[in-house]
């Protein structure tokens, strides 16, 4: 079975320690490995200022993941992610494969 392109990005509470941090990042990375992800790149966005507050918060630091897995990967990701309290948003998207190729 082909393996699609995913980009999830996650929205953490600013008052998270930096151990914490590193203990969701460690956390996913396993996640999605152990659940046949491959190509697994993650950047840490840093603490952003939001549009609006959500759940009183006005801060809140940014993760992106970039992966490729299946459909079931996706949608254990995002249960895993709704019921994490430390989450505050998340949002996976399925990445074109236009995007990647060069077109003369």
């Amino acid at each position: 079975m082909p393996l699609n392109s995913y980009e999830t990005i996650y929205v953490l509470k600013p008052n998270i320690t930096e151990n914490k941090n590193l203990s969701f990042v460690n956390y996913y990375k396993s996640f999605i490995k152990e659940r046949g992800g491959q190509n697994l790149y993650i950047q840490h966005r840093g603490k952003r200022h939001l549009s609006y507050s959500i759940r009183d918060f006005y801060d809140g630091i940014y993760v992106q993941m970039n992966y490729q897995g299946n459909g079931n990967l996706v949608k254990s990701l995002d249960k895993s992610m709704k019921f994490n309290d430390d989450i505050l948003r998340y949002l996976t998207v399925k990445q074109d494969l236009l995007n990647t190729i060069s077109v003369y």
